[in-house]
């Protein structure tokens, strides 16, 4: 495989990412206005901050394939790293979200949750989507040892418990 092959498969598993993270977030956010659900809604802003973190991959392995310059002898490669630490941050906001807002309908307000059969399908796909992502990366990860693809097929994989 050309290097230039190697390029564009690290690059294709980052870009599909952020495509399956721009449907969800769409997907999950219709569904959670429409059924007042904060579990869909936590998971909308969930989608919408993977798709920050996929987003961010992407970019970073785009980054991590520059050749050495005059600024960075050693290479572009440790951008994936902090695209790692992005990510963890990323996770970290949106939790204290989810934690607020929690406690908010728990204690404070009234808010009504209307099940209905959307949002177990959304969850469904969800989890399939996450799969499917997740296994996308992992092996991507392995074949190029990038860290950055490494941390969000971990951080997909955990989605799908």
């Amino acid at each position: 495989m050309s290097n230039q092959e190697a390029k564009t498969e690290k690059r294709f598993a980052a870009l599909s990412s952020v495509v399956y993270a721009v449907f969800l977030t769409t997907f999950k956010l219709v569904v959670g206005l429409l059924t007042n659900s904060l579990g869909i809604l936590a998971e909308a802003a969930h989608s919408g901050l993977d798709l920050v973190a996929a987003a961010a991959t992407y970019s970073a392995v785009r980054a991590s394939d520059k050749p050495a310059d005059k600024e960075h002898p050693f290479g572009h490669g440790k951008i994936e790293n902090l695209s790692a630490l992005f990510e963890a941050l990323l996770l970290l906001v949106i939790s204290a979200w989810i934690i607020y807002e929690s406690i908010l309908r728990l204690f404070f307000i009234n808010a009504v949750v209307e099940a209905s059969i959307w949002s177990f399908i959304i969850m469904g796909i969800s989890i399939a989507i996450d799969y499917t992502r997740s296994r996308r990366l992992y092996k991507a990860a392995r074949k190029f040892k990038s860290q950055a693809l490494e941390a969000d097929a971990l951080h997909f994989s955990t989605d799908i418990w």
